[in-house]
């Protein structure tokens, strides 16, 4: 099963994200999944919606809390990221396999932080819909330096946090429903591309946050 990255890799990292609530990974993506799949950002980035926060009825646009533009990816809709949705399967595969997740579907998007936009601290879980088990992030920024800003700051459990910064290819995994986190507000525009993996089949995450 395993394509893009090593079993032991996998199993280090699983270690992990067991032990911490979060893995930090480097060069996720290769030289060539980055481009194709930065290219396809890049392509429809006119198409981006403004994002809302909350779930279901509750959802709407709040600027003051989230900045962000995104575009929501269907795997039969965008098949020229089948690259990107084998390591899915094979990340859900890994989960399932060796953490007993029992992981049964994902949702992902683009999303686009202009500059100045943000995202406040939050959970990636709702009280109405908790069948998000991990966060993915995945970073498609080229040449970020320091004081670019989008860093990602997970709040841990022993009070402090972490400040990740955003540089291209890089993948933070995370428990949705254990790790607030927050965006940083961006000093230039910030690229990555974000999902969840579900114990239950997605429900059309585009309405529900």
């Amino acid at each position: 099963m395993n394509k893009y990255h090593d079993l032991q890799d996998w199993l280090s990292w699983m270690d992990e994200l067991s032990g911490n609530d979060f893995v930090i990974i480097d060069n996720f993506l290769d030289q060539e999944l980055f481009k194709t799949i930065r290219s396809f950002f890049l392509d429809h980035l006119n198409t981006f919606r403004k994002a809302g926060v909350g779930a279901l009825h509750n959802n709407m646009v709040r600027q003051d809390i989230r900045g962000d533009l995104t575009y929501w990816l269907d795997r039969k809709r965008d098949d020229c990221l089948q690259n990107f949705w084998e390591l899915v399967d094979e990340t859900i595969y890994i989960f399932n396999r060796y953490c007993f997740l029992g992981l049964s579907g994902y949702e992902f998007h683009l999303a686009h932080y202009p500059k100045g936009g943000h995202y406040d601290k939050h959970l990636d879980q709702f009280n109405n819909r908790s069948n998000r088990t991990i966060s993915v992030v995945i970073y498609l920024n080229k040449g970020w330096q320091k004081g670019d800003g989008g860093e990602l700051e997970l709040f841990l459990k022993d009070g402090t946090s972490l400040i990740i910064e955003p540089t291209g290819a890089k993948c933070v995994m995370f428990k949705s429903a254990e790790m607030p986190h927050r965006v940083i507000a961006s000093n230039k525009p910030r690229f990555s591309l974000t999902g969840w993996l579900l114990q239950q089949p997605a429900s059309l995450g585009q309405f529900l946050g």
